[in-house]
């Protein structure tokens, strides 16, 4: 920039009352946005309890099945062995 135009160039101190109330209005709508973030995330926590342990129990039953199925082909190659 040239000195002239550095010289044209200003920064007002003055704040306008609209620029006051839009940034007190904007503020509060994002406080409530995350207040109702947060509220829908504890609700679905609270909802997916339940589903978590049945989930991990359901993991447990599929090891379970899949040691089962291996002692079982054991026991039937030993059979046609014998």
């Amino acid at each position: 920039m040239t000195e002239t135009a550095l010289r044209q160039w200003r920064v007002e101190r003055s704040v306008t009352l609209g620029v006051v109330v839009a940034l007190a209005l904007q503020t509060g709508g994002a406080l409530i946005w995350a207040g109702a973030a947060g509220e829908r995330l504890d609700r679905l926590e609270r909802e997916m309890a339940p589903v978590a342990a049945t989930s991990e129990r359901l993991a447990r039953l599929e090891e379970q099945m899949e040691q089962a199925r291996e002692s079982l082909a054991r026991i039937e190659r030993r059979l046609d062995r014998d």
